[in-house]
């Protein structure tokens, strides 16, 4: 991101990565993390615990798209990542509303501003140490930050530190830029002192302080795009064996010392993680109790839904959140014929919307039809719809035959559709969207490729899109942080694209929208901002680059044996930080 105008404090009051907002009733309860009943763990710790031991078993359907600190942008990543890395601060570990809230983690308290927003200083704590017994300083934490802005070598993660710290211009992080003076950025004027200038003022910069890209890194141990095979631990379990893209698994770190660390309860002596596991394999081995955690945080597959929900141990054993994340696909322009706008837009007109919304599970667990940008849950939300999908939202096929006609294709053409292969959800969807354009004429030819890559060599990719006709990507996001700015800003701002891949955003390159975005920025009424927001989404929606599909929900499944369970309105799923074994 490529900031101009002057930031304010945009991140104020209640903020998430993948926010939720808590459905349905809530009741107490203990037991071993199951039966408690239905929507038990929404807003209430079930089984609370401090008892250790035993090894905690999780699956991923995919692969990690990457487990450096560095380079991460999958939600359940920053959830599970905590384990062995410490960010500056973090979303406290609790359930329901007061996982909102910001506390310190390696940093001794919150950020102090100065400059009027554009400096923030924090303290680190003394005392934490490495998985190799030297202690953590400010420094590691500067070249954590600097290093994950060569996006070159770390594609995956988020673009906010290099489009808002003060860098030198043309900086391209230490590798390719060694010895450049970065102080107009980043300064350490001693070992337990970290200090953030910033190109202008900003009053969230604590939600940036979140990331974790700020979890240390020590310049001596780094070894690249390689450092994701051994990150040194700060947390209180280190990494022991990892097969890359196969396997890992996490033991107890002995030089994490509990007195500098109020967040974190270390129960189980470790974990074992599979990946490539076959998604509704996942569900099942929850059921039988061989699982206690699918990863991905999504919910169970369609397969499982009815066998759970007319189950009733199964269902007082599940929770379904509202979450303020969108399921949706992308329309790339710049991929023939939907470089014409009234192609793109047959395309929203063709979509069978009650399809796309039975493809993640239906009303229930699948969530609500979309038609914006912004779900509900999102400060600024306006509610419309600019493409109307006839009275049963299966697709208005007159409307789609006149924008082909208008476009000059009126017998269809022919396009791609990417879509994560380890996802059944998506395969589904893809599928829907392939009989739905069908029946105007759009043939589409379902391109599956690997999660842990999909952003960073595939569909969000520019160079591979254009090369092989990736006309639409299935997609989804969820808030970085739950206002307009945290929703929309990496997935609208043309300026977070990078030709070498990585972007969350595959086909939303409309100037005006980054004019837009630096004026609500800049914007210090609330009420004006926000209103902001939504204008910003319908004017993305004009431009018919993205097919909305659902305002997603979840039916998550506890696993059997687990203790301290509860659902994290910061994370969209369960909070992995303290869970035990019983």
């Amino acid at each position: 991101m490529n900031r101009k105008r002057l930031v304010t404090a945009v991140a104020t009051g209640a903020a998430a990565v993948m926010a939720l907002s808590a459905c349905g009733g809530s009741s107490s309860g203990g037991g071993s993390g199951t039966g408690a009943g239905f929507n038990a763990a929404m807003d209430s710790v079930l089984n609370p615990s401090d008892k250790k031991g035993g090894t905690i078993k999780i699956a991923n359907a995919g692969t990690w798209d990457s487990l450096d600190p560095g380079e991460t942008y999958y939600g359940y990543s920053w959830n599970f990542l905590r384990l062995y890395g410490r960010s500056l601060v973090m979303f406290k570990p609790a359930p329901g509303k007061a996982s909102n809230e910001l506390v310190p983690d390696l940093a001794e308290s919150l950020g102090t501003p100065s400059d009027g927003g554009k400096t923030w200083t924090y303290k680190i704590r003394k005392g934490v140490k490495y998985e190799d017994g030297t202690e953590v300083k400010a420094k590691d934490v500067a070249y954590a930050v600097l290093r994950s802005t060569d996006k070159e070598t770390f594609p995956n993660g988020p673009a906010y530190f290099e489009g808002f710290l003060n860098l030198p211009e043309g900086y391209k992080g230490p590798y390719k830029s060694p010895g450049v003076d970065t102080s107009s950025a980043i300064s350490t004027p001693d070992d337990y002192t970290i200090v953030f200038k910033l190109k202008a003022p900003f009053g969230g910069f604590d939600y940036f302080a979140q990331l974790p890209q700020t979890v240390p890194v020590p310049q001596a141990k780094d070894t690249g795009a390689k450092y994701k095979e051994h990150v040194i631990s700060t947390g209180p379990y280190k990494f022991d064996k990892n097969e890359i893209d196969k396997r890992f698994n996490l033991v107890r770190n002995d030089q994490w010392d509990a007195s500098t660390d109020p967040n974190r309860k270390a129960l189980p002596d470790g974990y074992d993680v599979e990946m490539n596991v076959n998604a509704d394999d996942i569900d099942n081995r929850l059921v039988n109790g061989d699982l206690q955690i699918d990863i991905a945080g999504t919910g169970v597959q369609p397969a499982s839904l009815s066998r759970i929900l007319n189950n009733n141990d199964l269902k007082s054993s599940s929770d379904n959140p509202t979450i303020a994340r969108l399921w949706y696909t992308s329309i790339n322009p710049t991929v023939a014929p939907l470089d014409n706008i009234d192609c793109r837009k047959a395309i929203e007109y063709a979509a069978d919307r009650t399809s796309y919304q039975t493809a993640y599970g239906g009303p229930f667990s699948g969530g609500d039809i979309a038609t914006t940008l912004m779900p509900p849950l999102i400060p600024g939300y306006q509610k419309f719809d600019l493409y109307p999908a006839g009275p049963d939202n299966k697709g208005d096929q007159a409307k789609a035959k006149e924008a082909l006609a208008a476009c000059g294709q009126p017998n269809g053409f022919e396009t791609n559709i990417a879509y994560r292969a380890e996802r059944p959800k998506e395969k589904a969807t893809a599928e829907s969207l392939q009989q739905s354009l069908a029946a105007v004429g759009i043939k589409l030819t379902l391109k599956p490729y690997p999660q842990g890559d999909y952003f960073s060599q595939y569909a969000g990719n520019p160079p591979f899109v254009v090369s092989n006709k990736l006309g639409l990507a299935i997609n989804g996001w969820g808030a970085d942080w739950n206002d307009g700015f945290g929703f929309l800003s990496q997935i609208v701002d043309s300026r977070v694209i990078r030709e070498t891949g990585g972007s969350s955003n595959t086909s939303v390159r409309i100037p005006e929208v980054d004019k837009m975005l630096d004026a609500a920025i800049a914007e210090t009424d609330t009420g004006k901002r926000e209103a902001m927001w939504g204008e910003i989404d319908k004017r993305v929606m004009q431009e018919a680059v993205i097919l909305p599909g659902v305002y997603a929900k979840s039916l998550l499944l506890r696993g059997k044996g687990l203790t301290n369970v509860f659902v994290s309105e910061a994370y969209g799923m369960y909070d992995y930080l303290n869970l035990g074994t019983a």
